[in-house]
């Protein structure tokens, strides 16, 4: 009889140490669940605010978009995807802005919303210095940002396969790029949204590609200050 109050007792115990140990597991995984998708929801939402940024981008920036719905037709933000997320090395160093009044590409700035500089996408890409009896573009691009305080961070870069079109700033901290890149299947248009104060960059990339492109199109059309044909 004893024998057996023990065998039952061990049994017994063994039971609640098997269910404490389900339970702990179980409360691991639902909360590790949990955070998993926290995350996603909060990235999820960031892409939200970013798309509905892009559409307001789009129905600013008018020129551009006519310019590829002829080509590609009519689209917005829902037909843009994420695909990339990474931090940025801004490469910062002392240089002012070399573009000033008198210069054909002066009015083609960003100036930041609260004077802290401007953001320059066409100065690298364009070669139109009074030296130059014919302006001509350079196969590569850039982002530059030229900050009040006398320094210069390159943002972005891009070789001869794509072109910084177009941008914006959407307050003080952030600014979209607009443009494309040359794949096998066309030359898709993109949105590059820029933190500068955190130093991070989201690409978006269009669904649509165009079979086509002259590649100085949109550029040939904005810059009127300058003569690229």
């Amino acid at each position: 009889m004893i024998m057996k109050v023990l065998k039952l007792t061990s049994d017994f115990c063994f039971l609640i140490v098997f269910a404490a140990l389900f339970s702990v597991a179980c409360t691991s995984n639902t909360s590790d669940e949990s955070v998993e998708g926290g995350n996603l929801d909060i990235e999820e939402a960031k892409e939200l605010e970013m798309k509905n940024q892009l559409d307001v981008v789009l129905a600013q920036k008018k020129n551009w978009y006519n310019h590829w719905s002829k080509l590609i037709g009519p689209f917005d933000s829902n037909n843009f995807k994420m695909v990339l997320t990474d931090s940025i090395d801004p490469q910062e160093m002392p240089e002012k802005n070399p573009i000033l009044q008198d210069d054909p590409l002066f009015p083609y700035q960003f100036v930041h919303p609260t004077a802290n500089g401007t953001m320059d996408i066409y100065s690298y890409k364009i070669e139109a210095q009074d030296a130059i009896d014919t302006p001509f573009l350079n196969p590569d691009s850039e982002v530059i940002w030229y900050r009040a305080d006398g320094m210069k961070e390159r943002l972005l870069f891009m070789g001869p396969s794509g072109m910084f079109e177009e941008g914006e700033w959407i307050n003080e901290n952030e600014f979209v790029v607009l443009g494309y890149f040359q794949e096998e299947s066309g030359f898709r248009p993109m949105a590059w949204f820029i933190n500068v104060d955190e130093h991070k960059i989201w690409q978006f990339n269009l669904s649509s590609t165009a079979t086509t492109y002259e590649l100085d199109s949109y550029l040939d059309q904005k810059i009127k200050q300058v003569a690229l044909n």
